[in-house]
């Protein structure tokens, strides 16, 4: 590589020598977005100074030449994805973020009939990086992202991790965060505790059982398997475990919901069934979406910040496009953030 581009002043060095931030600096080099005439200035002045030259050609040499950002998103048939809570602040985040740095999304949809060939838009040079939303705990898949992997690709999972793998990952923290809810329901005096997860091969399903076992557990209490229901993240499932848990609603006391859907298809559920308000199990949902306060009564919900997991990772993975020949020095990165119980009336004893 030529000595010139080896020694590319960074823009975090424009932004300090200018007083703004990074973001700042590339909407100004980028052109994206209102900017004041005064802050523009004295950010082409510091880049001037300094000998920052993000004319088209720099940026497609840095960038690998495409200017997109990969997103892989699950095959979903017949489901409103968009629509969705957990994707839409999810790639709220990753937009947000990618634009600032003047980047494009380019949405790659999963093909339900085998393996989704990132590979080869990195190959043709169509994306520079990848962010990877709804991987699963599958050989094949694990095999992917190793040789990905060896072949220095830039790519980072949002809410999955695979143990052993020293891939880049984004993840909140969800074992404590069904350990929260769990311990919600026991403080309340609840002893007889359903717990409804998705399916197994996401890591964030098995995150959840953890919690809810940890805190079962520390209240002397055993794990009952006639206790624990299976579904698949949709309402629909929801309505299918409301059906299963109708005969017993004399020894279980409470529901804890691996997300908020299925939560609110068990509301339905046994609602339709003629389950009377004063006969309600109380109820835990996970995400807290904008429906959970919808609901009647409100959905007691554990607040997952997915705006915030889309946007630090598109942050993280574009940051690997600065330096690239640092890349293999640097150790993967491992984020967890954190999540918080909300409260509401649906978990409330004698409410």
């Amino acid at each position: 590589m030529h000595k010139g581009l080896m020694n590319i002043v960074r823009r975090i060095e424009v932004a300090e020598l200018a007083g703004v931030s990074e973001a700042t600096v590339s909407r100004v080099l980028n052109g994206v977005g209102p900017i004041k005439e005064e802050t523009r200035q004295r950010v082409l002045e510091a880049a001037e100074r300094l000998g920052y030259t993000p004319n088209a050609m720099a940026r497609s040499l840095a960038r690998r030449r495409s200017g997109n950002l990969g997103v892989v998103m699950p095959y979903l048939p017949k489901a409103r994805l968009f629509s969705a809570h957990y994707f839409s602040e999810i790639l709220s985040g990753i937009g947000s973020r990618a634009r600032e740095e003047g980047y494009d999304l380019l949405i790659i949809f999963r093909d339900p009939d085998g393996a989704t060939d990132v590979e080869g838009l990195f190959r043709m040079q169509k994306i520079d990086a990848c962010l990877i939303l709804g991987a699963k705990e599958e050989a094949e898949e694990r095999e992917t992202l190793r040789r990905m992997q060896e072949k220095g690709y830039p790519f980072c999972l949002i809410n999955q991790h695979f143990a052993g793998e020293s891939f880049n990952e984004v993840d909140a923290d969800h074992t404590e965060g069904s350990y929260q809810a769990v311990r919600h329901l026991l403080e309340q005096g609840f002893r007889r505790i359903a717990f409804v997860n998705g399916p197994e091969v996401y890591s964030n399903s098995s995150d959840r059982r953890a919690g809810y076992e940890r805190a079962l557990q520390e209240a002397g209490l055993p794990i009952e398997s006639d206790l624990l229901f299976a579904g698949n993240f949709s309402r629909t499932s929801g309505l299918r475990v409301a059906e299963e848990i109708l005969g017993d609603l004399n020894r279980i006391d409470s529901i804890f919901a691996a997300n908020d859907r299925m939560a609110i298809g068990i509301q339905q559920g046994l609602r339709q069934a003629g389950v009377l308000p004063e006969h309600m199990p109380a109820i835990v949902g996970y995400d807290d979406s904008d429906a959970a306060e919808m609901t009647s009564p409100g959905l007691s919900s554990v607040r997952v910040p997915f705006y915030e997991l889309g946007e630090m990772a598109a942050a993280r993975v574009l940051r690997l496009l600065e330096e690239p020949e640092k890349n293999e020095e640097t150790p993967p990165f491992k984020v967890r953030l954190p999540v918080e119980l909300v409260v509401r009336a649906s978990s409330v004893k004698n409410n």
